[in-house]
């Protein structure tokens, strides 16, 4: 048996937003952030947060498929945050980038900059 081996697609996102209540508020994020993934149906294995001084937060989930992560800044107005999912055997492209979208709408943001690593 042949298996193509195919890592995944990494994408990373700058963000606008003139939603600072999105980036000052973790709780709403991972309560959006878990619902989207089951829906998704990813695997959460561990979740770590800091919330900073100014509510901004930093935020990462462990993905059994590998991780999502974001960082917050409502003094700009930005977000970075980043997906990847990898798998040996079906390819995932398609959800990241599905997943990504459901962000994008959340923070109601403009794209600053879009990167992608097909690894």
């Amino acid at each position: 048996m042949n298996l193509i081996y195919n890592k995944g697609l990494h994408v990373l996102l700058t963000l606008k937003t003139k939603s600072l209540e999105s980036l000052t508020n973790y709780s709403d994020f991972e309560i959006f952030t878990k619902k989207t993934l089951e829906r998704f149906d990813t695997e959460i294995v561990g979740i770590t947060h800091h919330i900073f001084e100014n509510k901004s937060f930093t935020a990462s989930f462990c993905l059994k498929e590998s991780h999502l992560c974001i960082h917050t800044w409502p003094e700009f107005n930005q977000c970075t945050f980043d997906i990847f999912l990898c798998n040996y055997i079906n390819d995932n492209s398609k959800k990241v980038e599905e997943i990504s979208e459901e962000f994008i709408q959340y923070f109601n943001a403009e794209i600053l900059q879009k990167d992608e690593i097909y690894r």
